[in-house]
């Protein structure tokens, strides 16, 4: 054997174990999955190193197509630019994605021609391991664009360049199978081999894939799982099922069946976001960056970089701030970017106030104008102290304005003002004068009682009153209540959550008629849920008087035979929590009779699913429940009020009778204590010159509102109560001449009752 041949044999041994350590260097036409290794007759061959591209090195091969007992032919050269001479020729199998989509195989293989036949070298079958890359079972960094594999090819490109797998992409029994080694370097994982228990394993961040040969299963993470086609060796390159790989490390991908390619869609760079915490950023101030960093792969973030991040900026103007962060591949995340307005230092506002008088007689109204300024013109609060409209006590008095700009810089001013010992007014005749409408002051409310009753009579107009108060503290799931009605329908709904657990209350409406009915709502007052029971009663009357002002929250439902949906819908938006509360007041009508059913379940329940299985509440016997007809009630009186204090009681089971009804789920009789839930319509013809109608609560506190001449009035502002029967709340104060007054009221949930109407003369003014 001369020295050409011998060292023709040694390359050809180099070469066929690179091929076998190397998960992309150029195969040699592999046969059937099945078949022996047969030998390989290489003249010379100029290897790659390990994946390195095609695009960027030719692969030149000199071999001979001839068999044994074939004349030698000329010699030709064959340059391979793209890698699929190395892809077998096959017969038309058609490949699938584990039984997906096929296609059929139109790449031919041409074999290569030698300069001269070599001896013949047997090249041996190795074990998996061969394919295993460095002990350490790092791989090469995977480039970040997506890859394509090529059926029936050993072709992989990724970002613009070629590389050779160690097989062909292969399809056995409708399953296709990749070269596990060459697709997790492409993709960025690492690969090993486990001596002892005989698996290939593949790592990606803190997940764990493991393969054995001729075996279905694999595990993922120590789960085990079931792949479509059992793992193989073929010609020392293991291979496994493409969507065993995919489904475990979550990777897409897409199926091109004209081009024949499968693209697996891999994003391995890492990501980058930051914010920044503050709302607006003022020169000089801290900046408070907030960052947010991950891999797709799970690996871990080792190191970031910014640009134009500065922990305070000295001067106002327009930055630009951005952020990378380097996974533990070394690969290095796109730029975070984000444009911020520094804007110049805030100033503090300037509170000022100026009075109408430097000095004033006990019970003399003192008027107090707010001169504050902000150089953003935004004055977010102003809190007073010890501004009363008078003083009824001689001496200094000191008053103090603080507020509070939008960015939540403050300022404060105090100003002394002199009270004489000389008289103007009365405490009680200074409040029924010039307290304002909406707020409440202090009198003897002893005298309500030795005060006349208005005389008057009423008539009530058809409305159902279904009112749901009982239990109020409701303790489980179930039935608060359930009725049938037609036509004009009140809802008054109030209950507390005292399950436990996040609840949500819904009310169900059937339409068991063999006719299609129409629910329509006709306006809607619902607050909550909030752990205040006097907040949520007043919060819904505000809203349910808006809501008859305005007409602004009709809707219809439409209702086939049998069939059931939810209404008054406000009601179940926001689960409520332990202890929140909710209040709902609405009127509708509906054209047939339609069953209602409101229900407490867990916030993640189905109502639907739920109401069968529901028991129905007892109620709780301190609160009350009822279906009540005729809830509105019409008063109207034509003779002279307010030309002597005088009163007109409501909701006292005397000059206003309870409602009468029934508890349909408890088969007896109710009486509305109270008669919350109904619509008093009160017209006062005759009022007499310089009145004032107040409010006066005698079952204790009470937070509401009413409607005086079509004018939104709170009982009283703000979060305040009026907490007793010796406080009164201002509605109105008629002018010089007679006037006719309208009031609308009802009874917010969660204060108490009866109340007075008072009508008080008011005395001259000095």
């Amino acid at each position: 054997m001369n020295m050409k041949k011998k060292l023709s044999i040694f390359t050809a041994l180099a070469v066929f174990q690179a091929f076998a350590v190397g998960s992309v260097n150029a195969q040699s036409a592999p046969q059937g999955d099945t078949a022996s290794v047969n030998t390989a007759n290489v003249e010379s061959v100029e290897v790659l190193k390990q994946e390195q591209p095609i695009a960027e090195r030719e692969v030149k091969t000199e071999s001979n197509n001839k068999s044994t007992n074939t004349p030698p032919t000329e010699t030709k050269d064959t340059q391979t630019s793209t890698g699929t001479e190395a892809t077998p020729k096959t017969n038309s199998e058609k490949p699938a994605l584990d039984g997906g989509e096929t296609t059929a195989n139109e790449t031919g293989t041409k074999p290569v021609v030698q300069e001269e036949t070599p001896e013949k070298v047997e090249t041996p079958a190795t074990p998996a391991q061969i394919e295993q890359p460095s002990i350490d079972g790092t791989s090469p960094v995977a480039a970040g664009g997506n890859l394509t594999l090529y059926m029936n090819s050993n072709k992989m490109e990724q970002d613009g360049k070629t590389y050779l797998a160690g097989q062909p992409m292969a399809v056995k029994n409708g399953v296709s199978y990749v070269a596990i080694r060459a697709l997790v370097d492409r993709v960025g994982y690492g690969v090993k081999y486990d001596n002892k228990t005989k698996e290939t394993i593949i790592i990606s961040g803190e997940d764990e894939l493991r393969f054995k040969t001729n075996s279905k299963d694999y595990t993922v993470n120590g789960e085990t799982r079931t792949m479509k086609g059992p793992a193989y060796q073929q010609k020392s390159t293991f291979m496994v099922p493409l969507t065993s790989i995919t489904q475990a490390l979550n990777i897409t991908y897409r199926v091109n069946q004209s081009a024949k390619t499968v693209v697996l869609n891999l994003n391995t760079k890492p990501v980058a976001s930051f914010t920044i915490s503050q709302k607006e950023i003022f020169a000089g101030d801290p900046v408070d960056y907030v960052t947010s960093n991950s891999s797709p792969n799970g690996m871990d973030i080792v190191d970031e970089r910014w640009t134009g991040r500065q922990d305070s900026f000295d001067q106002a103007g327009t930055y630009t701030i951005s952020y990378q962060v380097q996974d533990s591949n070394g690969q290095w995340s796109d730029p975070y970017s984000i444009t911020i307005e520094v804007l110049s230092p805030n100033l503090p506002p300037v509170a000022m106030f100026a009075t109408d008088k430097e000095e004033y007689k006990m019970g003399e109204k003192i008027t107090y104008t707010d001169q504050s300024t902000d150089d953003e013109n935004n004055i977010d609060k102003a809190v007073w102290e010890n501004n009363s409209l008078a003083f009824f006590e001689p001496g200094p008095k000191t008053v103090t304005l603080t507020v509070t700009d939008n960015h939540g810089a403050t300022n404060t001013y105090s100003k002394v003002i002199t009270i004489t010992n000389e008289t103007l007014y009365s405490f009680t005749d200074f409040n029924l004068l010039f307290t304002p409408v909406g707020q409440k002051f202090t009198f003897n409310g002893g005298e309500v009682t030795t005060m006349e009753k208005v005389p008057y009579t009423f008539m009530d107009e058809p409305s159902l009153l279904i009112r749901s108060n009982s239990p109020e503290t409701v303790n489980t799931e179930g039935i608060v209540y359930k009725e049938s009605s037609s036509g004009q329908t009140r809802f008054m709904i109030h209950h507390v959550n005292n399950t436990g657990k996040r609840v949500k209350m819904y009310v169900i409406a059937t339409n068991n008629n063999p006719n299609p009915a129409v629910f329509e709502q006709q306006n809607m007052g619902f607050a909550g849920p909030t752990p205040y029971a006097t907040v949520a009663g007043k919060l819904s009357i505000d809203k349910w008087f808006k809501s008859i002002q305005t007409g602004a929250d009709q809707k219809k439902e439409y209702l086939q035979p049998g069939e059931s949906k939810l209404i008054l819908t406000e009601l179940n938006k926001t689960p409520m929590k332990e202890g929140q509360v909710i209040s709902l007041y609405s009127d509708a009508y509906s054209d047939y009779s339609l069953d209602y059913n409101v229900i407490l379940v867990e916030e993640n329940k189905d109502p639907f699913e739920a109401l069968p299985l529901l028991p129905v509440l007892d109620r709780d016997g301190v609160h009350n429940r009822g279906t009540y007809p005729n809830a509105t009630r019409i008063i109207k009186y034509d003779e002279h009020v307010g030309t002597k204090p005088a009163r007109l009681p409501l909701g006292d089971n005397s000059s206003d009778p309870n409602l009468a009804g029934t508890d349909p789920m408890a088969y007896t009789d109710a009486s509305n204590a109270g008669n919350f839930g109904v619509l008093y319509k009160i017209t006062l013809t005759n009022v007499a010159p310089r009145t004032l109608i107040s409010f006066n609560p005698r079952g204790g506190k009470y937070s509401g509102v009413a409607l005086v001449n079509n004018q939104l009035v709170s009982i009283a502002e703000g979060n305040v109560a009026v907490a007793n029967s010796s406080e009164q709340s201002v509605l109105y104060r008629t002018g010089s001449i007679g006037e006719s007054v309208t009031i609308l009221f009802s009874a917010a949930p969660g204060s108490n009752l009866p109340v007075n109407l008072l009508f008080t003369p008011l005395p001259s003014e000095k």
